[in-house]
């Protein structure tokens, strides 16, 4: 059997990243073409259109695009989209640049040219409108509520064209794929059906069990992580990358899973996020994704399972890629084992709760971890990694002392 096709109508890969004489040509160009900076985010987003894996999409959306992806799920041609990818400036530049002009476009936190836009729209967006479809909530405190409250007053729309991937080929060089790569990949090992495991954690052992549930009924897992920017107290990449090839190397056959990275940045956006997370996966090669409790979710804000309803909710054939849904997963002392409340008949007194945010907090405030929570070598990692936390925190406030003395 064949991949799942990429999304969009076409079901080809559109990736925008130049390359050879057309990027030093373009690259060249856009030095003396008017700067619009772009936030980490968009940074990201702009990447994630370079290198494909925001197929079928050309460029930041316009008003129209916009509006259907709030609304309807869909972008003006029909085709489906969860979450609006746009760029946003100032109304001040924004009155300075034309209808039809071409800008280069920087990361304002590395300052790298990372490519070029026509501007084909200029429009102002009811914010608060936006963070509401898509977050179900303008609370200021939800992170991704936070970035959209930040943008400008005035989202560009038009086709990109791109430079640059940043610094993700490099720092990430082991586990960094591009879609084309992933696809590659699993046609060489002749996989067809394959399963994505998103991650912006470490992995501990509810996460092992989704994914080992997924071996047994596909060809292979994609174990994707987010090498993006988190919000502050999350685990940086680097990290993560360790503990979870320390992880497969020893409790995975080898050959049923492949690690890779991939430069988006969180957006916490719940069930809209998850089926973000889907249309990429698909583009990636996956013909599933796994949705566990609380997928891409922050805080109170999104039910445990409101992930697995809302891929029943969007319009049928939005999608090749299929959800693999699974219950609530723990372990139980008496299952001796992970389970999950599909398949463990006991009492919560016998379980232990898996959750990446409950083994962040316990690290970080240096509580001991609950047995049976996470493998010895991948908690060998993250105490390391705490504990150097520590020694900074400790230096600091050494620092403080003299200072103040």
């Amino acid at each position: 059997m064949a991949l799942v096709n990429p999304h969009g109508k076409v079901k080809k890969l559109k990736p925008l990243l130049l390359v050879g004489e057309e990027l030093n040509e373009q690259r060249q160009k856009a030095k003396s073409l008017p700067q619009v900076t772009m936030t980490s985010r968009e940074t990201s987003d702009l990447i994630m259109m370079g290198i494909g894996a925001f197929t079928p999409l050309e460029g930041f959306m316009g008003e129209e695009d916009w509006k259907g992806v709030c609304d309807y799920y869909a972008r003006n041609d029909g085709v489906f989209w969860p979450i609006p990818i746009t760029l946003s400036a100032s109304k001040e530049q924004a009155d300075e640049l034309k209808e039809g002009e071409e800008v280069g476009l920087i990361d304002n936190e590395t300052g790298d040219l990372m490519g070029s836009m026509t501007v084909q729209e200029k429009y102002t967006i009811d914010k608060a409108y936006e963070c509401k479809q898509v977050f179900k909530t303008a609370d200021a405190e939800h992170p991704g509520v936070a970035k959209v409250m930040a943008q400008g007053d005035v989202n560009l729309g038009g086709p990109l064209k791109v430079f640059s991937e940043s610094f993700y080929p490099e720092m990430f060089k082991d586990i960094y794929l591009r879609p084309a790569e992933t696809r590659e990949i699993f046609r060489e090992k002749g996989w067809s059906a394959v399963a994505a495991l998103q991650l912006r954690n470490p992995m501990h052992r509810s996460h092992e069990y989704l994914a080992k549930i997924a071996i047994e009924t596909c060809d292979g897992v994609l174990i994707h992580q987010l090498v993006g920017k988190l919000k502050p107290g999350d685990i940086p990449a680097e990290v993560r990358v360790r503990a979870v090839s320390a992880l497969v190397e020893n409790y995975f056959v080898k050959d049923t899973c492949i690690q890779a990275g991939y430069p988006a940045e969180m957006r916490y956006g719940g069930p809209r996020e998850a089926l973000l997370h889907a249309v990429f996966r698909q583009n990636y090669g996956c013909s599933h994704l796994i949705v566990g409790r609380d997928h891409a979710g922050v805080g109170e804000y999104y039910g445990p399972f409101d992930a697995h309803c809302i891929f029943d909710e969007i319009p049928k054939g939005s999608l090749e890629l299929q959800p693999l849904k699974i219950d609530w997963t723990f372990y139980c002392f008496i299952c001796d084992g992970v389970a999950s409340m599909r398949t463990c008949p006991h009492g919560k007194e016998n379980r232990v709760l898996l959750s990446g945010t409950m083994l962040r907090k316990m690290l970080s405030g240096g509580e001991e971890v609950p047995d049976h929570f996470s493998r010895p070598e991948v908690l060998s990692i993250l105490k390391e990694y705490y504990s150097t936390l520590e020694e900074k925190a400790e230096v600091k406030l050494h620092r403080y002392a003299e200072e103040k003395s």
